[in-house]
């Protein structure tokens, strides 16, 4: 008997599980990819897992799979962050073959939870949801490609973000893929009729039924308790410059002097508080930086806050600006410039730059600022090829959730900021809201540049997949937090998003192209009225708290499997 089994475990080893790995890993790679693409086909979704699972047969050798995995998962980011090729190739190449680690991580631990035939309906959240968590917070985190980004459009599906955040919905969609996967093992093995395959049936049909019910019933209980108010409304401002025009030195009056033109059409129509982009007035313009200018009037620093202040009070408005902002000290025995920041500044109708200013919390590495700069100056000076630019750019992170007041027709409203992909970071938008045990803000303004994600040719420019897909992430901060997000973005997409999660085509006055998904790669503006909504939920309140035990499975079960592998070399 002893010998008939060994037998059978040395056939299995030797099957070339890898020509069926190959194709399936293939695919999955394929509708992971179609399924976040904007062509409406997000239901690719319930079923892209579903060929991963099956390649990663409970006999499979560890290495092949491992490998494998590793290389279509290498693909697929390569693929799938072409956009990164215009800032840097080498960090392109080095994140894409970061990320690509996930997978063959992934298929162990589904490998593992075969082997031991655990449920997949929980072994599959489980392990899927795990990975994103961690892809979430690892080296400062890239929150994209999630499963649940590819639903934004299914509204009264993904309002239970208000109770799990992103990673609930995540977590059914894998349980789907899950039954489907349970559902083709059991046709497999002629046993259609198991109680394992009903139970997943019956417990995911519940879960999607109750998401329903609970998605439609939050929807219309915000129609009732909108608060939509002609006081409150604001415009955006959309540039169209990419970044390689943008950076040229001679442009910067330039890029100022349009960002005034676009916002005279938004005064004629009324409005009284402007978005401009991030970063699109190409100076520092805090306070303690301007004073070492001020015997050079001309110079920008100082030129640019006088004409922007004095737009402001000629046509009694507020205006967001985007900017650097510089603290200076002792560099090296002279005067030079210790801390720079990616800011917000507020200039209000009196034409004063308002005292508060918001700097970006949340950097991005290679991009923002280069890891290891003090800690391991040789690993720093490395990472430096790796960096967009040519010289030493680090910014320093900000440290307050900044809530500018602006008074509107004698109403009082507050909001705060984004600066760029912290409308990713479901963290930040959460303390941003919620302060003090309260719901501080009335709503959020994303600003960004996403100039650098775009193509130029022939004077036209070309945009990526990275603009639709950022608009649909912050979709779901929307309704996390049940706030509006006005997103005034350089090449688009700017729009304003409804504490539902709705993206409003309609405007009240604008140029821009009514189709929200159509504003890529056009100058233009729009304003419109504010929803607000009091109510504080339950992930405003706790935060993520669904994904914590996944992450530590998925932790857990990669331990255990290097553990086991550990102890197999000792034994030889």
């Amino acid at each position: 008997m002893g010998g008939t089994i060994n037998s059978t475990q040395s056939s299995h080893r030797h099957k070339p599980y890898y020509l069926l790995q190959i194709p399936l890993l293939m695919l999955s790679a394929g509708l992971l990819t179609v399924c976040q693409a904007p062509w409406n086909l997000d239901w690719l979704a319930w079923i892209a897992l579903v060929p991963f699972v099956l390649a990663c047969h409970p006999q499979s050798p560890g290495k092949s799979l491992f490998f494998i995995a590793f290389l279509i998962s290498l693909a697929y980011w390569l693929g799938n962050l072409y956009w990164l090729i215009p800032i840097t190739g080498p960090g392109y190449a080095c994140f894409a073959a970061f990320q690509a680690l996930y997978w063959p991580l992934l298929a162990l631990g589904v490998r593992a939870s075969r082997r031991r035939n655990w449920p997949m309906v929980l072994a599959v959240p489980i392990l899927f949801v795990g990975a994103e968590s961690i892809q979430s917070f690892l080296f400062t985190g890239f929150s994209w490609y999630f499963l649940a980004h590819s639903q934004y459009q299914h509204l009264p599906l993904i309002q239970i973000a208000d109770l799990f955040g992103t990673f609930g919905i995540s977590a059914l969609i894998a349980a789907v893929n899950a039954t489907a996967i349970e559902a083709l093992v059991a046709i497999g093995h002629r046993r259609i009729f198991s109680k394992r395959l009903w139970l997943s049936a019956v417990l995911t049909g519940s879960l999607v039924a109750a998401s329903l019910l609970y998605g439609n019933h939050q929807i219309k209980a915000i129609d009732a308790n909108r608060q939509i108010s002609s006081h409150c409304s604001a415009a955006s401002v959309q540039t169209n410059v990419p970044t390689a025009v943008k950076e040229e030195t001679d442009n910067a009056r330039a890029i100022l002097d349009n960002l005034f033109l676009l916002s005279d059409h938004c005064i004629q129509a009324g409005a009284k508080l402007i978005i401009w982009p991030e970063t699109m007035v190409l100076t520092s313009l805090n306070p303690g930086y301007r004073e070492y200018f001020l015997d050079k009037p001309e110079s920008e620093p100082v030129l640019f806050n006088r004409l922007i202040a004095e737009y402001a009070k000629k046509n009694q408005c507020y205006l967001l600006v985007g900017a650097h902002g510089a603290d200076v000290g002792v560099v090296r025995g002279e005067l030079g410039v210790v801390d720079r920041y990616n800011s917000a500044y507020l200039y209000l109708p009196s034409g004063r730059q308002s005292h508060l200013r918001y700097d970006k919390i949340h950097l991005v590495p290679f991009g923002e600022y280069i890891p290891f700069k003090k800690s391991f100056p040789p690993l720093y000076k490395l990472f430096m090829q790796l960096s967009p630019y040519d010289y030493d750019y680090n910014l320093t992170p900000g440290d307050d959730f900044t809530l500018f007041p602006v008074k509107l027709n004698n109403m009082e409203y507050r909001f705060g900021v984004l600066i760029c992909y912290e409308d990713t970071d479901p963290a930040i938008s959460r303390k941003m809201v919620y302060q003090n045990e309260l719901k501080t803000a009335d709503w959020l303004v994303n600003m960004s540049n996403d100039g650098w994600y775009v193509q130029f040719r022939d004077k036209t420019v070309v945009p990526s997949v990275e603009l639709p897909q950022r608009t649909a992430i912050s979709v779901f901060r929307c309704i996390e937090n049940r706030i509006s997000i006005l997103r005034s973005v350089n090449t688009g997409i700017s729009c304003l998003i409804e504490p539902d999660g709705r993206l409003r085509n309609e405007f009240q006055a604008g140029t821009l192209p009514e189709n929200v998904m159509d504003r890529q790669g056009v100058e233009g503006w729009f304003m419109d009225h504010i929803p607000r909504i009091k109510t504080v939920t339950f992930y405003t309140r706790n935060g993520d708290w669904i994904d914590k035990l996944p992450a530590g499975m998925l932790i857990l079960t990669t331990i255990m499997i290097i553990l086991k592998r550990h102890r197999r070399r000792t034994r030889r």
